[in-house]
């Protein structure tokens, strides 16, 4: 089954089987709604990490490469006058390796898949160690399966250059932890990998050579959950300045206004080991990158302690903070990168911009909060680089609770009518007896 097509089933699923009952104006959607839900969302992600093992012969029909691992794309492509949408797909298991090459000081894998779409490692060698020297990743446009309704056939190719570098002779090259390569309108992750170039014995060896974020780094699991609640007992009280208010923005291209805009200063309180830290995004150091769709728009701030991306999903009437995924490279420990990839907060009217002026406590994970000061974002239609009119967290706050105490007011006194009324008759049943005998 194609992804378009296990969407639409999915779509299709969930309005079959969601069954809604209103109630004084609100809607409770059934258990069984919320497991099929669950299921499906579930299978999502399992669907987004599929792993892809390879093995690849030399003329002597012996092994020479070696290749396991993850591969997630995203992808900004035009879709029509301004227009543009990014699709996310992965790295299928069913690839083919015509084109690899092995050579003495020189190899490349190369993996073909799909309509057109190619990914090629290209390793060079000298006496103890091998690195890779470029990632070229060419994707076909034309291909309507991944790329819906795109203006252009082209088959366009990037270039990336991990730091994937002395990797011991007759060792694999092994990697758990994300490695992003952003070029251009494309983004690559790479995870759970690994790769060994220049095999000698024929066989893959039993030795690694370990990437330096595995030896550095806490992965912290995505969670599946996020409040704004108080931050834990245990961070202590910022000792840090209010941060700087940034201001950061996305264009389709240089000669575009703005289709991403974002205000806000930014904290992030992170553990380490026992001890709680915190630190500031510094706007001027830090670069801005990302991409607007349709869909799904994504901002993407870097710094040399702070790596954030946060991706924010449209329905076409309200936009919202759908995941968060940062990392915090401190001066001293290790680095701390954590994941939140089902949040639904920062909502508003597309059209509109969302906006917090007071501070904001977002837990991203047990051992990683945010929080945000000044805040104002509008991911989806932004018009002359300016922020539409918005929607204040004040009025979300203090307007959600007015509806179901005046529920609450209105069963208490239906309940009270209901009972006095009760009472009366009962009264003047027994009344009437009385007179009868």
């Amino acid at each position: 089954m194609r992804a378009r097509e296990l969407h639409i089933w999915k779509v299709a699923e969930v309005e079959r089987c969601c069954f809604r009952v209103k109630c004084f104006g609100y809607q409770v959607i059934m258990f069984w709604c919320a497991f099929v839900v669950f299921f499906l969302a579930l299978g999502n992600e399992l669907h987004l990490s599929h792993a892809t093992e390879v093995s690849v012969n030399n003329t002597e029909n012996k092994l020479c490469l070696y290749a396991n691992l993850m591969v997630n794309f995203s992808v900004t492509y035009e879709v029509g006058v301004n227009k543009s949408e990014t699709v996310l797909f992965v790295l299928p298991g069913n690839v083919t390796t015509e084109g690899s090459i092995c050579n003495n000081t020189t190899s490349t894998l190369k993996l073909g898949f799909g309509d057109g779409h190619s990914w090629a490692v290209d390793f060079t060698k000298d006496n103890k160690t091998y690195q890779v020297d470029s990632i070229v990743f060419t994707y076909n446009l034309n291909d309507s399966s991944i790329f819906t309704n795109s203006t252009s056939n082209e088959t366009k190719s990037v270039t990336a250059k991990p730091r994937i570098t002395n990797v011991g002779v007759d060792t694999y090259y092994s990697c758990k932890s994300e490695n992003v390569q952003r070029v251009e309108s494309v983004t690559q992750t790479l995870y759970d990998v690994t790769l060994q170039a220049f095999v000698t014995n024929g066989s893959k060896s039993d030795t690694d050579t370990v990437c330096t974020a595995d030896l550095t780094s806490t992965t912290v699991a995505p969670t599946t959950t996020v409040t704004t609640t108080a931050a834990p007992t245990s961070t202590p009280t910022p000792t840090l300045p209010t941060p700087t208010t940034g201001n950061y923005s996305i264009a389709p291209d240089f000669n575009s206004t703005a289709c991403l805009m974002a205000t806000f200063g930014l904290r992030i309180g992170f553990k380490q080991g026992d001890k709680v830290e915190t630190i500031n995004l510094v706007p001027s150091a830090t670069e801005v990158g990302g991409a607007c769709g349709v869909n799904s728009s994504i901002l993407i701030l870097t710094s040399d302690t702070i790596d954030i991306m946060f991706t924010f999903s449209n329905d076409s009437k309200k936009f919202h903070l759908h995941a968060l995924n940062v990392t915090v490279k401190p001066a001293t420990g290790v680095a701390v990168v954590a994941a939140n990839t089902n949040m639904s907060i920062w909502v508003a009217a597309v059209g509109s911009s969302y906006m917090c002026n007071k501070e904001q406590t977002l837990t991203v994970t047990e051992t990683l909060t945010l929080y945000t000061f000044k805040l104002r974002v509008q991911p989806f239609g932004v018009e002359k680089g300016e922020f539409a009119t918005a929607e204040d967290c004040g009025d979300d706050t203090t307007g959600s609770w007015i509806v179901p105490i005046a529920v609450g007011v209105a069963l208490a006194v239906l309940i009270l009518i209901v009972l006095i009324t009760y009472f009366i008759g009962r009264k003047r049943n027994q009344g009437s007896s009385y007179e009868h005998f």
